[in-house]
């Protein structure tokens, strides 16, 4: 009998319709090979919900995410909305998602395929073979933390607060996922933070280090500080395997990473909550581009960040690493035998549409079954 997956799809804003419909096949071609059924329901998220619900993510879909094995969403955001309060922005839809349902640890992988080397900006030797991953703890620290807000003092002088803060479990939940990735990787853990100014980093050192010692001793850790490790990034990139990091530094170290390998438009990255008393937790999974309002239905979206998100899903949600390894090798076959969507660097004559790009790459995954 097949197993059945059920998988909300929240394309959002901008080009998130367009490279959502090619996960969709996708999902449709994994189906029709394995034993697997994947029951898909849809629903808005973002400007889109804002505009259906006056809500970025409404009560009821977030429920059908809290039900479903997985989430797959598209991006959020654009100017249409940019007058909003700032409550009711797109992003505060994906704030919500993963904080309602505790999806704490964020998982980037930085991976520069070959056939991609050349659109670096580094030196091709410093790229290639080039396999990061970054985990981002995803619900606490400056983003969340309270006392926050624009005040306004009795001389007229205004003051923005943000707070970081962090807790005894929340550093350990993280490092505990990035020590057992590390551990099926090439074992080695980086621990990023800013102890030398920051108590909320001396305490993530110190909780970080008493994981390593009494739970994965076998697992080399080093310590760098976040803007060392900013460095090392464009300096040496390979010296790294895992990286793990804080909400604020993780988003800045990805978006640094993610350049490395030549296109925004070609990464993907996974939420992950804790497992449940089933052995299954919740999950959603991402490109790393944004919305790209400027180019929203002109058919030219790379949907390839968005395929490989639903690969990274077949592998942590669904423990189907055969499928999600021969999604990677089809991406790759097709970047190696010269294709491309606009936002890559090659030969124009091999130019292809979202549309076609999605259906290169159905073909490849077939043909690899």
């Amino acid at each position: 009998m097949s197993k059945l997956y059920k998988l909300l799809i929240l394309s959002g804003d901008g080009i998130g319709p367009e490279v959502m419909d090619e996960v969709i096949k996708v999902a449709k071609c994994v189906e029709e090979k394995s034993d697997v059924v994947f029951e898909i329901q849809k629903d808005d998220i973002g400007g889109a919900a804002y505009d259906r619900y006056g809500v970025p993510l409404s009560d009821e879909t977030l429920a059908k995410a809290k039900e479903s094995h997985a989430v797959l969403l598209g991006a959020v955001g654009g100017e249409k909305w940019d007058n909003l309060d700032f409550s009711l922005r797109p992003e505060q839809g994906l704030l919500s998602i993963r904080k309602e349902m505790d999806l704490f640890a964020n998982l980037r992988p930085a991976l520069c395929f070959e056939s991609m080397v050349d659109a670096s900006s580094l030196k091709s030797e410093l790229v290639s073979g080039l396999d990061i991953l970054i985990v981002r703890e995803l619900t606490g620290g400056i983003y969340f933390g309270e006392p926050r807000g624009i005040e306004e003092k009795s001389d007229g002088t205004r003051i923005g607060i943000n707070t970081q803060s962090y807790t005894t479990e929340e550093i350990r939940r993280v490092a505990r996922i990035a020590f057992e990735l590390a551990s099926k990787r090439d074992n080695r853990v980086t621990s990023c933070e800013k102890s030398n100014v920051m108590e909320s980093g001396i305490l993530w050192r110190e909780e970080v280090s008493y994981i390593h010692k009494n739970e994965y001793p076998n697992v080399e850790l080093s310590h760098m500080y976040a803007d060392n490790c900013a460095m090392q990034l464009v300096r040496n990139p390979k010296q790294f395997d895992v990286i793990v990091t804080d909400n604020l530094f993780g988003d800045i170290l990805s978006d640094e990473a993610a350049m490395l390998t030549g296109s925004l438009g070609m990464l993907p990255s996974a939420s992950l909550g804790a497992f449940d008393s089933n052995n299954s937790r919740k999950s959603l999974y991402e490109p790393v581009h944004g919305s790209a309002p400027d180019i929203a239905g002109k058919g030219i979206a790379n949907p390839i960040a968005s395929i490989l998100s639903f690969a990274m899903c077949l592998k942590y949600s669904f423990n189907m690493d055969k499928e999600s390894d021969l999604i990677n090798q089809s991406v790759n076959k097709v970047l190696s035998d010269g294709y491309k969507t606009a936002d890559l660097i090659g030969d124009d004559d091999k130019n292809l549409s979202t549309v076609e790009m999605g259906d290169k790459i159905i073909n490849q995954l077939k043909q690899n079954f």
